[in-house]
């Protein structure tokens, strides 16, 4: 009999595809978690040692510039991968993750998965496909909002107002 969480994990984008031996490892180590509106995932700094597959809700990714002041440089949705500072040392949130909403996830140790992968060179292998999708994504959409940015900014130098989404206050869950 199949438990609905690996029927869950099965039909997660992230996942999807993947051998059945795969998704079996993998929700060999899977757990269900919800996240209230406003509930604070990681911390920017501390360890990290989990990576969550959203299920449902949105994910405020924000980072400190300076104390007491927070930016959101990304929003992560269903669908997609969160967390990816699990897999490379030192092992801390470059950022702090927020629910922006009611959010449910499958987490998984981030831990075990390297064990697994170490162990079995097809999921390493998966994993390391599907994670390094994900990080060429982001990395062209900071790439976008850093151009906005710096259009901006030549724009506001012009005389003309400025304004910036990648700093707009309404991006912030609170």
């Amino acid at each position: 009999m199949i438990r609905q969480l690996d029927a869950d994990l099965a039909k997660h984008p992230f996942v999807f595809g993947m051998s059945g031996q795969d998704v079996g490892l993998l929700a060999d180590c899977a757990l269900k978690v919800h996240f209230r509106k406003g509930e604070l995932i990681f911390r920017e700094g501390e360890k990290a040692d989990k990576v969550y597959l959203i299920e449902s809700g949105i994910v405020a990714l924000e980072a400190s510039y300076a104390p007491e002041s927070i930016v959101v440089v990304d929003t992560i949705g269903a669908g997609e991968l969160l967390g990816l500072s699990w897999l490379f040392p030192p092992h801390r949130w470059r950022v702090s993750a927020r629910a922006c909403e009611s959010t449910t996830a499958i987490v998984f140790i981030g831990a075990i998965l390297r064990e697994y992968s170490e162990r079995d060179h097809s999921l390493g292998f998966q994993l390391f496909k599907r994670i390094s999708e994900v990080m060429a994504r982001r990395l062209e959409s900071s790439r976008q909002r850093l151009l906005e940015l710096a259009a901006e900014h030549r724009t506001s130098r012009s005389g003309a107002p400025q304004h910036s989404a990648a700093y707009d206050d309404e991006r912030r869950c609170e």
